[in-house]
């Protein structure tokens, strides 16, 4: 990754520049557009989630990274998770900003309004109280100053209710915090301020809940210019994570505080503020060397540590995009073949029976596989061997009834199996429930049918016939043997194949078309005497089309998702 510090070395119009936007951006891009979509409610998505206790300074650095000031205070001030896209822009280009939440959409055009609108889209979402909400408000900044980085800053955690919070506000803020930590996606944000004992702060200990290892945490501690004199050194060990291990370290940065907002010291000249104290402070300067101290080098670790996320989250993320788009595929066709029942049972109230039309689709069906089937195929060697193994006292040209039986049954036994499964195929298109006892007589009829064609039996005159006409096609040179017993195969098994082929259809459309569409009448018939309310009967159940909608929803989403990240991984 290229760092900060280079990048304005060389001039935001340079080539590092270009080279930084097609390296880092498309990360940040793709994970914004799938959140976009709404996909984050179906799929799990990389994120960075900012969480700390009350007054913690975890506002203080979330505006210094962005430029732009939040609202802050005492007591619940960020009262709905706040997602803040932040996107560099070219030098020059002037700033932008987009505020949403709900179905409110609003372009900002100067930094200075951002704080007074968030403050009006939570009292919205949220109530003019202290109390919190878990709808999202997105905040997308483009800037030249900002790093290319995505955060979720969620409500700070409070121990105990005070003035007019509810009772159980500490709980319900685990509880929305919860939702965001305990994902493996998310990248943890600690924010702890240095002038308390870290291992006793409520944000660390969440943390280290849903991240045992500390794998996905990262400690950012606050305040430094409060520490209490001849602690410096406790501070400094636990920055070089020597303390409480997190396997992705530690920052130290120190932030506008009050007095210097009421000077109306600007964000740059606190990142300059910052650098000066940081370098003059003898037990803190190392940090500098160490690129573990101030905003600037804490944005380029994040934007590093969130692309190497997305990087390696993304064939995941598809893999369970592909997973659920396929489960809910199956869900949503059964409400809609559930709709089709419905549908179905109306049109034969209204005499609008499509029987024609099914049976149509099945002699289709049973055709093209009975085509198939006709093609006989067995190995020259397979044929030659059992010959031989079989062979009696018969002279040479005639054939072995023993082989030649054998053959037509497997080949007959191989047609069985199909023949039941398109038997079901047909089944499941239409209604289950009334159609079971019709199916259960069409397949002890089906099984019937092959039993007795594992009688070799056929008209003399029929046989003769097609054997003759099997032998005046020319045909390649073979072993004798083999050549007579294929020619006699292949004309029973294509007067059994025809059989079967005329048989089949038959017995399906009796029992799926036929005594299905009387039974289907009768019970109708039956409905319409014993209940005036027929419509009412027959309506889809509300919840029923609710479902199926959000299903509808839900795969549309999905697809659009999936169509992105195999952009993304190509």
């Amino acid at each position: 990754m290229i760092p900060s510090a280079q990048l304005k070395g060389q001039g935001v119009n340079g080539t590092l520049y270009c080279h930084y936007e097609q390296k880092v951006r498309p990360y940040i891009d793709l994970i914004d557009s799938l959140r976009s979509l709404g996909v984050d409610q179906d799929l799990p998505l990389p994120s960075i989630a900012v969480i700390g206790d009350q007054s913690s300074g975890k506002s203080s650095v979330l505006e210094a990274l962005s430029g732009v000031s939040l609202p802050r205070g005492s007591g619940i001030v960020t009262r709905c998770p706040l997602e803040l896209k932040m996107k560099k822009i070219r030098a020059g280009e002037p700033w932008k900003g987009k505020l949403k939440y709900r179905d409110n959409e609003m372009d900002l055009n100067e930094p200075h309004s951002v704080e007074q609108e968030i403050v009006k889209a939570q009292n919205i979402m949220a109530g003019t109280g202290s109390s919190i909400s878990s709808e999202l408000i997105s905040l997308k900044i483009e800037s030249s100053e900002v790093p290319d980085l995505t955060l979720i800053d969620l409500p700070g955690i409070a121990r105990v209710a005070v003035g007019n919070q509810p009772k159980d506000i500490g709980e319900r803020i685990k509880g929305l915090i919860q939702t965001f930590i305990k994902k493996q996606e998310t990248i943890n944000l600690v924010v702890v301020p240095s002038n308390v004992d870290i291992a006793t702060t409520e944000a660390l200990k969440m943390a280290k809940e849903f991240d045992p290892t500390g794998q996905r945490t990262l400690g950012i501690l606050t305040k430094p210019d409060l520490i209490d004199k001849g602690n410096e050194e406790n501070i400094v060990d636990i920055v070089r994570n020597l303390v409480i291990e997190l396997k992705k370290g530690y920052m130290i940065v120190k932030c506008r505080g009050q007095q210097d907002i009421k000077k109306k010291l600007s964000l740059e000249e606190a990142i300059q503020n910052e650098r000066v104290f940081f370098e003059q402070h003898s037990y803190f300067s190392p940090l500098l060397d160490d690129m573990k101290a101030t905003i600037p080098l804490l944005a380029e670790k994040l934007t590093n540590e969130l692309v190497e996320h997305i990087s390696v989250s993304a064939p995941l993320c598809l893999h369970v995009c592909l997973t659920d788009i396929l489960k809910h595929s199956m869900q949503w066709y059964s409400l809609c073949k559930l709709q089709s029942y419905y549908d179905i049972i109306s049109s034969i109230i209204k005499g609008e029976e499509k029987s024609q039309d099914q049976e149509s689709k099945i002699f289709n069906q049973v055709r093209e596989k009975f085509e198939n089937w006709k093609r006989l195929e067995v190995g020259d060697l397979d044929m030659k061997n059992s010959i031989k193994k079989n062979r009696g006292k018969e002279l040479p040209g005639f054939i072995n009834y023993s082989t030649f039986e054998k053959f037509m049954k497997e080949h007959i036994e191989k047609a069985e199996a199909p023949s039941i499964q398109l038997l079901f195929a047909i089944v499941l298109c239409l209604i289950e429930d009334i159609l079971k006892k019709e199916s259960h007589e069409a397949e002890k009829m089906l099984y019937s049918q092959f039993n007795m064609e594992r009688i070799i039996f056929s008209q003399d005159v029929i046989y003769s016939k097609v054997l003759s006409t099997l032998k005046s096609k020319p045909r390649l040179p073979q072993d004798a043997d083999v050549s007579v017993m294929k020619d006699h195969l292949n004309t029973y098994f294509e007067i059994a194949s025809d059989r079967l082929a005329n048989q089949i259809p038959l017995i399906i459309l009796y029992h799926t078309v036929n005594q299905f569409g009387t039974e289907l009448q009768k019970q109708i018939l039956q409905l319409i005497q014993g209940d005036k309310n027929v419509n009412e009967l027959l309506s889809e159940n509300k919840d029923v089309a609710e479902k199926r909608n959000r299903l509808s929803k839900r795969l549309e989403r999905l697809s659009e998702a999936q169509e992105q990240l195999n952009k993304f991984s190509v």
